[in-house]
């Protein structure tokens, strides 16, 4: 079981069917602390399957185009998804920072009756805000009524890796907790590290050719990072 001083890490499931995402959710159930079902890429998302199936925590995400995901329904579809997963207890749902008001109120309402914690995330997948711009999306996130907050950009050099990490000082000052680190190959350091520097989960993927962000490393290689690193 992980511990505030162990890293959180979470795989990312993105498979067309359910049969698919069950096979690899248990090829790497061993692996993770967290699965992450990517609605988003089944043709037909459900819940239940994967709540009755898997024993690891579950998250649920339903990212739409908007913020690089796959789902290009409506508004209402999309949210249905998430408010199911709430419904049924999951244990994580993720829903964008950006998503309509009334999104977030239906999500708010919802949390009132359930176990069910929310991550509410931002990405960026052309580069890194200033670091005022990046607080004050972890201060609207906190507002808004997250548990978890997010945030995730695209790293060009070093400098935005190191100011991506250094957030977690503040979330600290907050009380706030907080996934923070740099897709692409400069931020693939930022996935290692983050945990280590007091962010709340990192994200991997099943397998090399099952990536669901660039620079996203396997669960099997980071895995082995943090043996080398030792306890």
């Amino acid at each position: 079981m992980t511990t505030n001083s162990q890293p959180r890490i979470c795989v990312s499931i993105g498979r067309e069917t359910i049969d698919d995402a069950l096979a690899v959710a248990d090829s790497v159930a061993s692996q993770a602390d967290v699965l992450e079902i990517r609605l988003d890429s089944l043709v037909v998302p459900a819940i239940s399957p994967f709540l009755n199936a898997v024993s690891r925590p579950l998250l649920f995400t339903n990212r739409p185009q908007w913020e690089g995901g796959n789902f290009s329904g409506s508004e209402d579809a999309r949210m249905g998804a998430l408010l199911e997963a709430v419904a049924e207890n999951a244990g994580y749902v993720d829903l964008e920072l950006l998503a309509p008001d009334e999104s977030h109120q239906k999500m708010r309402t919802a949390l009132q009756q359930s176990r069910t914690q929310l991550i509410l995330s931002r990405h960026n997948f052309h580069g890194t805000p200033t670091r005022e711009e990046l607080v004050g999306s972890m201060a609207l996130m906190q507002d808004k009524g997250a548990d978890i907050g997010k945030i995730i950009t695209t790293a060009h050099s070093h400098w935005d890796v190191l100011r991506v990490l250094q957030l977690q000082e503040v979330a600290q000052q907050l009380d706030f907790p907080l996934i923070a680190f740099c897709m692409g190959r400069p931020g693939v350091i930022s996935r290692v590290a983050t945990c280590d520097l007091g962010g709340y989960m990192t994200y991997c993927a099943a397998s090399a050719n099952e990536a669901t962000a660039p620079g996203q490393l396997t669960v099997s290689a980071l895995r082995e990072i943090y043996s080398l690193m030792g306890p």
